[in-house]
């Protein structure tokens, strides 16, 4: 393996992106979760609810504000690394992240500060719409990115200059409504939410587990229990759509996710391979005779195609993809177990009781982050060796930058993402995991809500978010 240009150039596109996707994922998701307790709290007036969103909402802005500036760094590299597929791609990519800017980042971005801020300056209904405001932002943000890079995956809608050989759209309701789009943007929402739940409940875990058992830690592990329970099933069955999807569009990228060796109508599920001397490349244990549950819309007699079907300069990488999407898989099962034994818990009424779930809900608080990075290595990396797939291959797409200069970058990013990314994860998780004290406000500082309130309780004022921080 040659680490040239190309090859440089990739892994830090990798690498940042890897480190980008992190906290999207994460705050797509606890966008949502701070909409729901305070929908909750004006619902029904309980002040925990209240108390899980000044507690959780800290962590959000830390989480949004280094998504924003891992995804700066990242839309560089298109100029620095990647310029000859900006140009190429420019008329058709261009627009697309544009609309990402202008309908979602500016609609975040204006009622974040609201949302951060306002508890004191504003009424309860309109702070509870600019929190809406932003997880809708956050949603919105997604839809964008992931129709630009469904857009690469399965292109639609474009047509190619013949003097120039640069893209542009002929129907962009095509392009952005392309045939992967609708079900890799649920499961991208879906991961982000599972994600979430799961370090919710890993950070209520370690509450428990160090006694620090109180009415939000409470709540905020039965409610990422009963997330992972409901959600996780219809991942999986939106993550078997994609794959269907990916087999229509992308036959070799199934082929090696598979791990399918030769053409044939009726194909087996490989669990697990290693290398070998075989033209296939590779041995391993196979359930036979499986694709026709895993793809029942085939016609009959419609064969699927085996890596002995695409040239090699036409196949991803065997092992990379195939191994990322066997542990995305196992990580998501994890959450799925977690999210099952968690609701048994707490239907027996035992999940207040420090035990070998908590124990094991911590480091489980990790999966859903490794699932979102080995989902985008099998779907980014199973798109190889194109850019756009079909159309422009990624050796075309290089800027003209020696291996040195790559390198160089690569390094630099590497040291100071270490530093900064580090420290502000290891301070959020120091946030998430502190708990809560229930020591009641300061009587003197509460104001009592007049009469005929909805709420019949305290006043915005009362209770601010200045307040529990300095309860907690």
């Amino acid at each position: 393996m040659e680490f040239d240009a190309l090859l440089l150039s990739r892994l830090q596109f990798a690498f940042v992106v890897a480190f980008h996707i992190l906290f999207p994922a994460f705050t797509i998701g606890l966008a949502a979760f701070l909409a729901v307790c305070e929908g909750l709290w004006l619902k029904t007036g309980k002040e925990v609810f209240k108390r899980l969103y000044l507690h959780w909402v800290k962590i959000f802005a830390l989480a949004f504000a280094m998504g924003v500036v891992s995804g700066v760094v990242m839309s560089y590299q298109f100029g620095t690394n990647w310029s000859l597929f900006s140009e190429i791609t420019g008329s058709v990519m261009g627009p697309m992240l544009a609309y990402e800017v202008l309908t979602a980042f500016f609609l975040e971005a204006t009622f974040l500060g609201v949302m951060l801020f306002g508890w004191q300056k504003v009424g309860r209904k309109l702070h509870f719409v600019a929190t809406l405001a932003v997880a809708i932002g956050t949603t919105i943000s997604a839809f964008w990115i992931l129709a630009a890079n469904s857009w690469m995956q399965t292109p639609a809608g474009f047509a190619i200059d013949p003097e120039t050989g640069n893209f542009y759209a002929t129907s962009w309701i095509e392009a952005i409504f392309n045939p992967s789009l609708p079900s890799r943007f649920a499961h991208m929402l879906l991961a982000a939410y599972t994600t979430t739940a799961a370090v919710i409940l890993a950070a209520g875990a370690w509450q428990v587990i160090k006694g620090r058992i109180t009415e939000p830690t409470k709540w905020q592990i039965r409610m990422a229990s009963g997330t992972l329970a409901v959600l996780l099933p219809i991942q999986i069955m939106v993550g078997h759509w994609s794959g269907e999807v990916a087999h229509k569009h992308q036959p070799a990228k199934i082929a090696v996710v598979e791990g399918w060796c030769e053409t044939k109508e009726v194909q087996g599920t490989v669990l697990i391979a290693w290398p070998d001397d075989s033209e296939c490349g590779h041995a391993g244990i196979t359930v036979p005779g499986t694709s026709p549950f895993l793809f029942p819309g085939l016609e009959e007699g419609e064969e699927l195609h085996g890596m002995d079907h695409f040239p090699e300069s036409e196949r991803p990488p065997l092992w990379l993809v195939f191994y990322a999407f066997r542990i995305m898989v196992a990580a998501g099962l994890g959450m799925l177990a977690m999210g099952l034994w968690g609701s048994f818990l707490w239907w027996r009424k035992k999940i207040d009781q420090p035990g070998l779930f908590h124990i094991a809900a911590v480091p489980a608080g990790a999966l859903g982050f490794i699932a979102v990075v080995t989902g985008w290595i099998t779907a980014e990396v199973g798109r190889q060796p194109y850019t756009v797939y079909g159309h422009l291959r990624t050796v075309d797409s290089l800027s003209p930058v020696s291996a040195g200069q790559v390198a160089t970058s690569l390094l630099v990013f590497m040291i100071v993402y270490a530093i900064i990314f580090t420290a502000g994860v290891v301070y959020m998780a120091r946030i998430a995991t502190r708990g809560f004290d229930d020591t009641p406000p300061d009587p003197a500082r509460r104001e009592r809500r007049p009469p005929g309130s909805p709420m019949g309780a305290v006043d915005d004022k009362a209770e601010t978010s200045d307040d529990i921080v300095a309860a907690e």
